[in-house]
């Protein structure tokens, strides 16, 4: 004869794996460190303005 299994915890438990993997790929996706959101802030910033400083501006006559 076959194991018993309550389908009930075997429910849950597959619940909380995929929440767990779930979980995985949003801190992989989303998960910067507030230091490193403003290093890359700071980094957009300056790249602009570099790209400002460059910019061909026409004459209106």
């Amino acid at each position: 004869m076959g194991d018993l299994v309550n389908l009930n915890r075997r429910r849950k438990r597959s619940a909380r794996e995929k929440s767990a993997r779930q979980a995985e790929e949003n801190r992989a996706r989303f998960g910067r460190s507030k230091s490193e959101r403003a290093i890359a802030d700071d980094r957009a910033r300056r790249d602009n303005a570099l790209l400002d400083q460059h910019r061909i501006d026409k004459d209106e006559t």
